[in-house]
């Protein structure tokens, strides 16, 4: 009730709405948010213009000019798959996916150690989680929010439909949950600092990259199975790898 966060409450309730509207008027929607946010969003717009010339030299101004627009749009249809994630209805979601692979996870799971679901933060992350939770039950890694509002709404929407929400410092829950046997998504890549990190090179640049997947594996015998999620053409919805 502070004051404050009542534009967070107030955008929450958009974005709710939202979720009732056709599919095709949701990702139109989330492309002029994206396009907003390309304009008004001058830092964000900094970094990915430097991270595509660093990536991308061979490209012409023109075509990176190209993929920064397609990566804003894609952001903004990434807010609108968050809120259909949280609140949209297994009747809507259900012709949007199909799965390729889910035996090789059905058989990890039969070793009994757990299996790490290894991920990484697309923008597709969110919609691809709820999309796998109608054929499987795990456990999810995450990264507080340090907005108070949206951290309750997502721990709840999560909790919910994950099972069980684990905060990403919170490394005993997560071992906790494979010793249990659970299929556990944990995407690391994020740089946390020379100390748990190598240096590794992305695009032939060198990137800090986390050892944590490789060592949680080692020290409980957890099978790592990569999850991987691909926003099809249009309205055609997704594929989960």
């Amino acid at each position: 009730c502070i004051p404050r966060y009542w534009p967070t409450w107030l955008a929450l309730g958009l974005l709710r709405c939202i979720t009732h509207l056709p599919y095709t008027w949701q990702l139109a929607t989330g492309k002029m948010i994206g396009k907003l946010s390309l304009r008004i969003a001058r830092q964000r717009r900094y970094i990915a213009e430097t991270n595509l010339k660093l990536c991308f030299p061979e490209l012409t101004d023109k075509q990176r000019e190209d993929l920064l627009v397609a990566h804003f749009d894609s952001l903004g249809i990434a807010l609108i798959e968050f809120a259909l994630s949280w609140w949209g209805s297994d009747k809507k979601l259900e012709p949007l996916s199909e799965i390729h692979g889910l035996e090789h996870l059905q058989s990890a799971l039969q070793e009994g150690h757990g299996v790490i679901l290894l991920s990484a933060h697309f923008t597709t992350l969110e919609i691809g989680g709820r999309l796998l939770s109608r054929h499987m039950p795990f456990h999810v890694v995450y990264r507080e929010n340090k907005n108070p509002v949206i951290e309750r709404v997502m721990n709840r929407a999560r909790t919910s439909l994950y099972e069980k929400a684990i905060p990403n410092v919170d490394i005993k829950g997560l071992l906790k949950s494979l010793k249990e046997n659970r299929a556990v998504w944990f995407a690391p890549d994020q740089d946390h600092g020379r100390n748990n990190s190598v240096f590794v090179n992305f695009f032939g640049i060198p990137a800090a990259t986390l050892t944590t997947t490789s060592r949680i594996a080692r020290t409980t015998h957890a099978r790592v199975i990569p999850f991987f999620q691909k926003r099809l053409p249009g309205t055609k919805g997704y594929t989960l790898e």
